[in-house]
């Protein structure tokens, strides 16, 4: 892209700024969370960013893998979950990917986007596992996590968009340009500890009312730990914004062992589907060539 083109992009990604914030919708309360927020940007944006950024994502990770049914499983798994969120956030148009990647990693666009790679997948035992998985992201989602951070970037990248294209800077606008690629980059987000627990927390809550035991939500997180361990001082790609210390592993343990999910854990009506995993998961996986990209 030349300067000009640049600069002419930048300003028109200004003026949209600008015009979303001039048309806030206010202060609402987040129906998964009960949080009063502050609402920069509208339904139709948040999911308009997400399906921009999506192909490229895609493609970053090797592309979706190309096996249409197990597709159709993480699918059925995820649209499972879809089922119990709160408020409008089911009408959000949603798309879970497997990605054909090595890496261990999952993730979460604003607008229903919802992603994991095979590489994490792969290390999954049963169907609760891969629930508890989509259910954290999920969890994202509704809670707005990424929204919250994307709208501080872009306030941000406005006002320096703003200065620079007014000063004329061809490097400034540049220095522009990158920081509100950064800002709305999913990989440029990172979650704090109060937004992980806040995302386990959803996350239990749609699996269970869709049948699966919450335990499977534990047994991710200690796969993703010992995934940790055997990097050898390195840390899976999940980690890197889904911060998992052991405190995160600690509360999700207390709200198994009280209250609501101390009469679900080992109850029959709630599973892990170990043997449809196996079937419709696994079994398909092994016969795959090897995964497009790699860690």
């Amino acid at each position: 892209m030349t300067i000009p083109s640049i600069k002419s992009t930048l300003i028109l990604l200004f003026g949209a700024a600008l015009a979303m914030l001039s048309t806030l919708p206010g202060c609402t309360t987040n129906a998964a969370t009960g949080k009063k927020q502050l609402n920069l940007l509208s339904r139709d944006a948040e999911i308009k960013l997400g399906a921009d950024a999506a192909p490229q994502l895609t493609e970053g990770y090797g592309g979706a893998v190309s096996d249409p049914q197990l597709s159709a499983y993480v699918t059925s798994v995820g649209m499972k979950l879809v089922a119990q969120v709160e408020g409008d956030y089911g009408e959000l148009p949603w798309e879970f990917t497997l990605v054909d990647s090595t890496v261990i990693n999952a993730f979460a666009l604003p607008g229903g986007k919802v992603f994991v790679s095979r590489g994490l997948a792969d290390r999954f035992t049963n169907e609760a596992q891969l629930a508890g998985v989509l259910g954290h992201e999920i969890g994202h989602v509704t809670a707005e996590h990424a929204d919250r951070a994307m709208q501080r970037q872009l306030l941000l990248a406005g006002i320096a968009v703003g200065a620079s294209t007014a000063a004329g800077s061809d490097q400034e606008t540049q220095i522009a340009a990158r920081a509100l690629v950064t800002g709305a980059g999913v990989f440029a987000l990172s979650y704090d500890r109060k937004q992980e627990s806040e995302a386990d927390k959803l996350g239990m809550r749609y699996m269970s009312k869709a049948g699966y035991d919450p335990v499977g939500m534990l047994q991710v997180m200690e796969i993703l730990r010992d995934a940790s361990a055997e990097s050898g001082g390195g840390q899976p790609e999940f980690l890197s914004t889904h911060p998992l210390p052991q405190s995160r592993i600690q509360r999700i343990s207390e709200r198994l062992s009280n209250g609501h999910y101390n009469k679900i854990t080992g109850n029959p009506d709630y599973g892990f589907f170990e043997a449809r995993f196996q079937r419709e998961f696994l079994d398909r996986v092994k016969r795959l060539p090897p995964a497009k990209h790699g860690g």
